[in-house]
């Protein structure tokens, strides 16, 4: 089928208008696309392109020009390109959609008039409808992903992402069956994989269209409505589908919209149902019988006003009266059913809108003994059609706008391609240069003419990086227009028209017929130079850290050996000081021995907590799975001393097993859990509870306990070295305890935070948490083993008191 669009002669004129001095042979030949000239007496000039797809008009003339059509093109399509040229040679412009001889897309036919007595032809080709087709959904709102026979997404568009709260990585490979995916049906009940709109297709070969289904979106934790379209494609030959193309559009607003207009309909509904009404009875000449309740509590008249008609008629409107009058006389004298608006006066003054119906009550002989009737206020029923219209109005604006955002994407989409920032060519079967965009050409140098119609392989493919010959059977750009295969080239070069190579990364996607016969590809490539350079400056700056490392390797060298020889003379001699001469120096001297017996020690134990700090992912070890119940039995033997002389309970709900070093968890644990006995309140036991759960792929693990807590200004003050919140006089410790427990949660690759409520709060204390990798499967270690390997190789002997408890609390 050919479709043809009239444009009228003054738009064509206008728009050629700058071109209106140069010459035609030249305009001719610089056009990319097939373009051919045709005069009233039949003279046929064709360009290169039109020449190498319309070589069979090339030297005809009258009416051999004219029927040469139908030898190109299908009999509708021929005739159509006869009548669109004559339309030309009148000065009436049209377009046409036709297929070029031997291409598979159609291709736009733009006819022009081109001055008295011609008519200019150009076929604009479509060179990449997929990268168009991708581009059109995104900009409309619509994702689509392309799933495998074995149901895992092989592509989504940007659209897809920003529908369903997941990257593009994130989606790649995942399928429907994946139980990470959250979906349920309209009316809330789960929607399993299986049932999956995608999984159906593929199964039944049959498309589903406009399936509603919800989804959890995981970025904003809401639930979105989707309606979703699967179409199987199969495979060349078979019935069994190879893929499934998904399109699915977020409905979410949309329903609401129908979701409040759906209540709000009843909402007015409920209220005209449950409205009161004024029920009343008159006489068969239309006076009220007595009482009328209703009528005393709505309108406030006495029964003395009611009951003579010239009075009643005083609570209906002056405007309304006069044809309320008339209606209810006419329905007397034909004694049929009476039916009316009008408005009634309320009580307070105030005229409600009422709609009044009454029938006659005959009697036996046929005559009406009296009239029963109601009046119903119409006021929310009015209110109600007011916004329906109102929601009709802004439903509508929403379609005008929806529309003309629809045609601007028709308008822009055939800029999409010469608008991207990589360089963008289409290639026929035979490897030859159909399309590149202004980015590819500027990439390489050469003008756009230059590089379509040229065999790309030899023109800017040629050789490899270093120079030799690179053949053309490996390359991978002309692999795939022989298997039909994309190829993702991470480092390659083209070669630019000054003779240097680019370095470049390239996508080669093959286009194929509805046969599965490939028919071109489109290569995308991108300049990666600066992205080797920042390669080569990120190489650089490791070798610096290698350095660096080997510099604090040997600042540790010196720190445990040099450092601390001075420390141990110091110590010894104040030794000898204090036993040689006990009792014979002043009471000032033995204080000085003392501080400087004290500092010796704290210096050492700074050392040996430096050299701890700088221990920690130091060296390369290898990650075990372990069980973080059988830790904690483990360190609470180590701790069994400072337990019971504190009178502290410790407590652990820790099932799971995580995949850790031994000595370094062992020490993370005895620091953590220490802390919660030191820094307790006078006179209360310590109570520490350790409690952990699985959140995704990591241990969430908690140390909770009940002493002096720690203010919120101070919670990331107290992970830096050297920090103490308390005295050391009322707790020893160097405040390095709590930078090493962070650095090797880090080290792991987790997080170590703090929650913390300090006193005067009853419910103080505070909860140490950190995040330690899962362990992918239960190991078949026992626990007696796994105890062993959990003890730190300079572990002290089973006699020696326990290690100190290193102050995390900054002062």
């Amino acid at each position: 089928m050919t479709d043809v669009t009239h444009q009228p002669a003054a738009d064509v004129s206008a728009a050629a208008a700058p071109f209106a001095g140069a010459e035609a042979a030249a305009l001719l030949s610089a056009l990319p696309d097939p373009t051919v000239w045709v005069s009233a007496g039949g003279q046929v000039q064709l360009n290169a392109a039109a020449r190498e797809r319309l070589g069979g008009l090339e030297g005809l003339q009258g009416a051999e020009a004219a029927d040469s059509w139908a030898t190109l093109f299908r009999p509708d399509a021929a005739q159509a390109l006869r009548n669109a040229t004559a339309q030309a040679l009148r000065g009436e412009g049209s377009r046409l959609t036709v297929t070029m001889p031997g291409a598979v897309a159609p291709a736009l036919a733009t006819i022009s008039p081109a001055g008295p007595g011609a008519a200019l032809l150009h076929f604009r080709e479509s060179h990449d409808p997929l990268e168009v087709a991708l581009d059109i959904m995104d900009r409309m709102g619509l994702g689509m992903t392309v799933q495998g026979a074995d149901t895992r997404i092989l592509h989504a568009n940007a659209s897809a992402s920003a529908i369903l709260g997941l990257s593009p990585d994130q989606l790649t490979g995942r399928d429907s069956l994946d139980p990470h995916w959250q979906a349920i049906h309209p009316d809330g009940s789960a929607l399993p994989g299986e049932t999956h709109p995608s999984i159906q297709a593929l199964q039944t070969g049959q498309a589903l269209l406009e399936v509603p289904m919800g989804v959890f979106h995981p970025r904003t934790g809401e639930w979105r409505w989707l309606e979703v379209t699967a179409i199987p494609r199969r495979a060349p030959g078979t019935d069994r589908p190879e893929q499934v193309t998904t399109v699915f559009s977020d409905v979410t607003e949309r329903r609401l919209t129908r979701e409040k207009l759906r209540r709000s309909e009843q909402r007015f509904r409920s209220l005209v149902e449950t409205t009161s009404k004024i029920v009343f009875s008159t006489d068969a000449q239309g006076n009220f019988h007595h009482p009328q309740p209703d009528w005393e509590a709505f309108t406030g008249q006495p029964a003395g006003q009611y009951l003579d008609p010239a009075t009643a008629i005083g609570a209906i409107h002056p405007d309304d009266r006069e044809h309320t009058t008339q209606a209810w006389a006419e329905a007397m004298a034909l004694a049929q059913n009476y039916s009316i608006e009008h408005r009634l006066r309320r009580a307070d003054g105030v005229y409600v809108p009422m709609q009044v119906r009454a029938v006659p009550v005959v009697g036996d002989d046929g005559s009406v003994r009296e009239w029963i009737g109601a009046y119903t206020d119409i006021s929310a029923v009015q209110e109600a059609e007011a916004a329906l219209k109102a929601l009709n109005a802004e439903l509508e604006g929403r379609v005008e706008v929806r529309t003309r955002e629809l045609a601007e994407v028709t308008r822009f989409s055939t800029l999409l391609l010469t608008a991207a920032g990589e360089g963008v060519f289409g290639l026929d079967a035979s490897g030859r240069t159909t399309f590149a965009n202004p980015a590819a050409a500027r990439l390489l140098g050469y003008s756009i003419e230059r590089l379509i119609s040229s065999k790309q392989h030899e023109l800017i493919h040629h050789s490899r990086p270093d120079g030799t010959p690179f053949p053309l059977e490996d390359c991978p750009v002309h692999q795939t227009l022989r298997d039909g295969q994309t190829r993702r080239v991470a480092h390659d070069v083209l070669w630019h028209a000054q003779g240097h190579a680019v370095p470049v990364s390239s996508v080669v996607t093959p286009m194929l017929s509805d046969t599965g016969v490939v028919t071109g590809a489109v290569l995308m490539v991108q300049d990666i130079t600066e992205r080797l350079r920042a390669q080569q400056l990120l190489q650089e700056a490791i070798e610096d850290l290698e350095r660096s490392n080997a510099d604090l390797e040997q600042f540790a060298y010196v720190a445990s050996h040099d450092l601390q020889e001075p420390l141990r003379t110091l110590g010894s001699y104040a030794e000898l000081l204090t036993r040689r001469y006990s009792g014979q120096l002043d009471e000032r001297a033995e204080t000085y021995i003392g501080f400087m017996q004290d500092a010796v020690t704290r210096m050492r134990s700074l050392i040996q907590d430096l050299l701890e700090f700088s221990r920690v992912g130091r060296d390369e070890v290898r990650m075990q799975p372990l069980a973080l119940d059988d830790a904690l039995h483990a360190v609470t033997r180590s701790m069994e001393a400072v337990l019971e002389a504190g009178g502290g309970r410790l407590d652990w709900q820790t099932p799971h097993r995580v995949l850790a070093h031994a000595p370094l968890l062992t020490r993370l644990l005895v620091n953590l859990i220490g802390n919660g006995l030191k820094f307790t309140v006078p006179g209360a036991p310590a109570r520490i509870r350790v409690q952990s759960c699985q959140e995704g792929e990591m241990i969430h693990v908690t140390v909770q306990d009940s002493g002096i807590g720690i203010a919120p200004e101070y919670r990331e003050r107290v992970f830096d070295i050297f920090q103490r919140l308390n005295r050391r006089e009322d707790y020893a410790g160097n405040g390095m305890g709590l930078a090493i427990c962070r650095k090797i949660v880090e080290y792991h690759g987790g997080t170590l935070w703090l929650d913390s409520t300090p006193l005067p709060a009853p419910d103080h204390g505070s909860t140490f948490h950190f995040t330690l990798p899962a362990a992918p499967s239960p190991d078949s270690q026992t626990p007696d083993a796994l105890t062993s390997a959990l003890q730190p190789p300079d572990s002290p002997p089973p006699d020696a008191p326990p290690p100190e408890i290193t102050d995390p609390h900054h002062a």
